[in-house]
């Protein structure tokens, strides 16, 4: 009877910490929607709420980072269940990188509003690009929820698209800053903001590699689109 408590104990330990990177990620796919909307539509307080946001995102960190602390040093899992706390432990941290990024873009557009521009740019092709982004951050947080590793090379392709947006957008930037040198220190500010979002999708692509761990007990980081799909049959 005691063995068996202990292990219905750590089955919910487990079922815990999971339920909070869950939160967390939720909370971050919200302040990456909120972030790129409010560049978009150059809202100020959205923008603010998404900087003031940024505290509950690490708070969450470093509630689950504990809680896997304490599982290791209780419970000393093993096997798929030591997998399972190693996965949280690196998911949470690229959670928090992503929420960072989102701030990032959210101060941009509370100090872009605030100067004195020449011109507006058009944010059209960032939204699509974001739109990428956000879209393999959700495939990768439900690729976890439902323990399935199955869609990582599916996101491995997104990453590579928003990368491919990346150097579109970058070298337009690069075209409209030799075109009006008077708007220089916008378009780079904007380079920045891009660069956020494709590391938003590095981080999206990371987690997803992290849930074939967790399952197939395969490291693919570093791996070429072929050899994860090997990896996934």
């Amino acid at each position: 009877m005691l063995a068996e408590h202990t292990y219905k104990q750590f089955d919910a330990d487990l079922e815990a910490v999971r339920a909070r990177v869950l939160e967390m990620g939720g909370l971050v796919e919200d302040q990456v929607n909120k972030a790129v909307e409010a560049l978009v539509t150059q809202n100020a307080q959205l923008a603010e709420e998404v900087i003031a946001n940024d505290v509950q995102v690490n708070a969450l960190e470093v509630s689950s980072d504990e809680a896997c602390t304490q599982i290791i040093a209780l419970r000393q899992p093993t096997a798929s269940d030591l997998r399972m706390i190693l996965t949280i432990i690196k998911t949470i941290t690229d959670l928090e990188r992503i929420g960072d990024e989102a701030a990032k873009i959210a101060r941009f557009t509370v100090s872009s509003l605030n100067s004195d521009r020449i011109a507006i740019p058009r944010y059209s092709e960032i939204k699509y690009m974001a739109d990428l982004a956000i879209k393999m951050l959700r495939t990768s947080l439900d690729s976890f929820a439902r323990v399935d590793a199955s869609s990582a090379a599916d996101v491995a392709r997104q990453d590579m698209e928003v990368d491919e947006e990346f150097h579109l957008i970058a070298r337009h930037l690069i075209t409209y800053m030799m075109e009006d040198p008077r708007n220089i220190t916008l378009f780079i500010d904007l380079m920045f903001v891009v660069k956020s979002i494709e590391r938003i999708g590095d981080h999206a692509k990371n987690m997803s590699e992290y849930v074939v761990y967790m399952v197939k007990g395969k490291d693919v980081r570093h791996t070429t689109l072929e050899q994860l799909e090997r990896e996934l049959k």
